[in-house]
């Protein structure tokens, strides 16, 4: 498109849809950033290929609800750890395949093994100081 058929309109239009675009970046930058830093309580020696892996998934699909953006915010969905579904890998592993009413299913997007991969994960992260184990 020629610069000399945008009319004020629409080029007020591209601007505001442009700045949306760019705060919506600013702001997964921020939750990107604000729970690396928060996940980043293990050093990555600690942790096998295996709960690497389920570290990265978590954080790519789960980390919008279950981890914090800065210290002290609060989150939509309960925080993990090795305390999480009470301890059960079988209860933990049915919430992330089929869901619960505040979650959605995930059986059409993990494979077994990415789902045993990020409990394995979760099974590594300590209770932190202060704070009730998580149901």
């Amino acid at each position: 498109m020629h610069l000399s058929v945008l009319t004020p309109p629409i080029l007020e239009s591209i601007v505001k849809r442009n700045r949306f675009v760019v705060s919506i970046l600013i702001i997964a930058l921020q939750m990107s950033a604000g729970a690396s830093a928060a996940w980043a309580q293990q050093n990555d020696g600690d942790l096998t290929a295996h709960q690497r892996h389920g570290r990265q998934l978590l954080a790519q699909s789960c980390g919008v609800c279950h981890l914090a953006p800065s210290l002290h915010a609060k989150t939509y969905g309960p925080p993990l750890n090795k305390t999480s579904a009470n301890g059960n890998n079988d209860i933990m592993r049915t919430f992330i395949m089929e869901g619960t009413p505040r979650m959605p299913a995930f059986k059409h997007y993990f494979k077994p093994a990415d789902v045993d991969a990020i409990i394995d994960y979760v099974r590594t992260v300590a209770v932190p100081v202060g704070t009730a184990a998580t149901r």
